[in-house]
């Protein structure tokens, strides 16, 4: 690729990553950064169509969480580009060295929030799409666009309702990449090729509240759970494999007390979540969970001398994988070629919108710029690397419709 070439996706994708990190899109809020998307896909060819999903505005107009699917070219493969247009909010915006959404270029890195996760990945998505069609205006398939502004949140109303609304209408996903800040130490250095499982669950234990004077009187529901939560913590769920670490569990949050020194309180309150390979599964953390508490727990029934437990399960994403095969080598054809990288594929980290994506049957990997900044103050990325994610996702793109 000629320095001519490399340079125009460089100011191309800056110009076009500054746009989007102007708007203010903090989660559920698109601000219009959709809209500039789909201007600009359209001049390409692009369908492009919005999906609102959720409560009504104000207006009644629309609802509040905003999509974008956009495709050029109705026939297989389809290579879908995935990502979304909300961040995550600021903190206080005193701490940051350049306001978070003024985009600003200095001592070679674009600094604002969203500049890593994942805004400039989007306009990379968009250059590289853009210029692969100028070149290749027959070229065979199709190439999608899903957008949301709803990864950051709940993600309820976002992808999983737009992979819905496809699945409903026999619209297949083939390839999908998301492109979400996968990199650590150099850009291409690392991809996702799956995600492990999330699954929460939110514990009450019920005793009966009493004076610590008389404890024969009252049962201490932090008492009663304290041994469960230990042989909890301390259970080994699996052992993992080549793909994914063992299961893991950790307890983010416990609340009890009626504020008095002298109260033994009624309820305990726990937050606790597993993170799990392809080893396990839902129902099989939830059953060993279960057993550990029954075990403690002799009768679940209130009564006046025993505590009783209750556990509301979350599931946010079930494990999923994407062995070694066409995308992934294409994937890792095209950083080598622009960056001379050797990637290594992994599973690590938290869930993406690929969770939704990956049970309708599509390969789906993550690969964007590096990670080290996301969500926090004085979030940036290398400005050298935004050109060069252009020009590996164009490179995605001629490995998998031009062969």
């Amino acid at each position: 690729m000629s320095d001519s070439t490399i340079q125009t996706h460089q100011q191309a994708t800056l110009n076009l990553s500054i746009t989007l990190l102007e708007r203010p899109s903090v989660t559920p809020d698109d601000d219009g950064c959709q809209d500039i998307l789909s201007e600009r896909l359209q001049q390409a060819g692009f369908d492009c169509e919005f999906m609102y999903f959720g409560d009504r505005d104000q207006s009644g107009e629309h609802a509040e969480v905003k999509n974008l699917w956009a495709r050029r070219g109705t026939t297989d493969p389809v290579i879908c580009l995935a990502g979304h247009t909300d961040v995550v909010p600021t903190g206080d915006v005193n701490n940051w060295t350049y306001p978070p959404f003024t985009p600003t270029i200095a001592d070679g890195y674009l600094w604002a929030r969203g500049a890593a996760d994942m805004k400039t990945g989007i306009a990379a998505f968009t250059i590289a799409a853009e210029r692969f069609v100028a070149n290749h205006p027959q070229h065979k398939g199709s190439i999608a666009f899903l957008i949301t502004s709803d990864e950051e949140g709940p993600s309820i109303n976002g992808t999983v309702k737009v992979i819905e609304t496809l699945e409903a209408r026999q619209e297949k996903i083939t390839y999908c990449l998301v492109g979400e800040p996968s990199s650590t130490d150099t850009l291409g250095d690392i991809i996702k090729n799956g995600r492990r499982g999330s699954l929460g669950a939110e514990l009450r234990v019920t005793g009966k509240q009493g004076h610590v004077a008389y404890p024969h009187l009252a049962s201490n529901p932090i008492h009663a759970a304290m041994a469960a939560l230990a042989e909890l913590t301390a259970a080994e769920w699996d052992k993992g494999n080549d793909y994914f670490p063992a299961t893991s569990l950790q307890i983010s949050n416990i609340n009890s007390g009626t504020g008095a020194t002298n109260v033994i309180p009624e309820t305990l309150d726990a937050v606790f979540n597993f993170r799990f390979s392809t080893e396990t599964t839902e129902d099989e953390l939830k059953e060993k969970t279960h057993a550990i508490f029954d075990k403690h727990f002799e009768d679940t029934h209130f009564t006046d001398s025993k505590a009783s437990y209750d556990i509301h399960w979350k599931l946010s994403g079930n494990p999923f994988l994407t062995p070694e095969g066409k995308l992934v080598s294409a994937c890792q054809n095209a950083i080598k070629s622009v960056t001379g990288t050797e990637t290594t594929l992994s599973t690590s980290g938290g869930t993406s919108d690929g969770r939704f994506i990956a049970p309708t049957g599509a390969q789906v990997v993550e690969l964007g710029v590096r990670n080290a900044t996301i969500h926090q103050v004085d979030e940036k990325v290398e400005v050298d690397d935004l050109g060069r994610l252009a020009q590996i996702y164009e490179g995605i793109l001629e490995n998998l419709l031009l062969d």
